[in-house]
């Protein structure tokens, strides 16, 4: 089964772990790895670029301004799914704080479960799990899901993990036009399923076996002040689809 994972990327040079993204490819046959260089101001397109060289299945992506997060994935994915052969397309964080294998978990329920669309990675804590978040970003973390939860009428527990993966035909209709939402485009992809007329009962929340925070991300405590802004945005452009909210 052909499938590509998406990785933005904005000034990572020094965080791009490259052994471990072409262990992966090397573990993973069926597997290729697209990076967006986000318009970068420092070497991370050489590192792309070397990776590229190491491994024809890391290809990169450069955009000659930064776009942000959002619309860099946006691209990625518009990019894969340019393969016909694809079959399942997703993005992780480049950051790796949830390790690329968990994908192939992923692709277990897929096939497991024929009707999942989409299945997301949920930071979830439990026996057994290796889930390390800072205690401030979970209390946030939950305040943030529950007020989704409430707007999207979903029961939905972590939309912000970066760890996502769809099948190729959903994913062309979610990721085809600009996300309204920079900052929290994870939801809006949920509002786009169900505004496409989607059924909660495609999508899959996989609960993770490893999380790991890692320094140097660049969202903040206090971004989440924009939630409420962020939301209603969501929620003003597909109020006028039936059932969606």
């Amino acid at each position: 089964m052909k499938s590509c994972l998406v990785i933005p990327c904005y000034n990572e040079e020094n965080r791009l772990k490259s052994d471990q993204l072409l262990a992966f490819l090397t573990q993973s046959p069926d597997f290729e790895l697209l990076l967006v260089d986000d318009g970068s101001q420092d070497g991370t397109w050489r590192v792309i670029e070397a990776l590229a060289a190491q491994n024809p299945r890391a290809q990169g992506l450069k955009l000659e301004k930064n776009q942000g997060k959002a619309e860099a994935v946006r691209r990625g994915v518009m990019k894969a799914l340019e393969n016909p052969e694809l079959q399942f397309v997703g993005y992780f964080d480049a950051d790796l704080a949830t390790p690329l294998e968990e994908s192939h978990r992923m692709l277990r329920y897929f096939n497991e479960q024929p009707y999942y669309q989409m299945i997301l990675g949920s930071r979830l804590r439990k026996l057994g799990n290796q889930i390390e978040r800072r205690w401030s970003r979970h209390l946030l973390g939950r305040l943030f899901a529950t007020a989704v939860s409430q707007i999207l009428h979903l029961p939905v527990y972590d939309t912000q993990c970066g760890a996502k993966l769809f099948r190729a035909p959903i994913a062309r209709v979610l990721f085809k036009e600009r996300f309204v939402s920079p900052w929290f485009f994870d939801v809006e992809i949920l509002a786009r399923h169900l505004a496409q007329k989607g059924s909660a009962n495609q999508i899959f929340e996989m609960p993770l076996k490893i999380w790991i925070h890692q320094p140097g991300s660049k969202l903040r405590s206090s971004d989440y002040l924009r939630v409420p802004i962020e939301l209603l945005k969501i929620w003003y452009h597909y109020r006028k689809v039936p059932g969606t909210f």
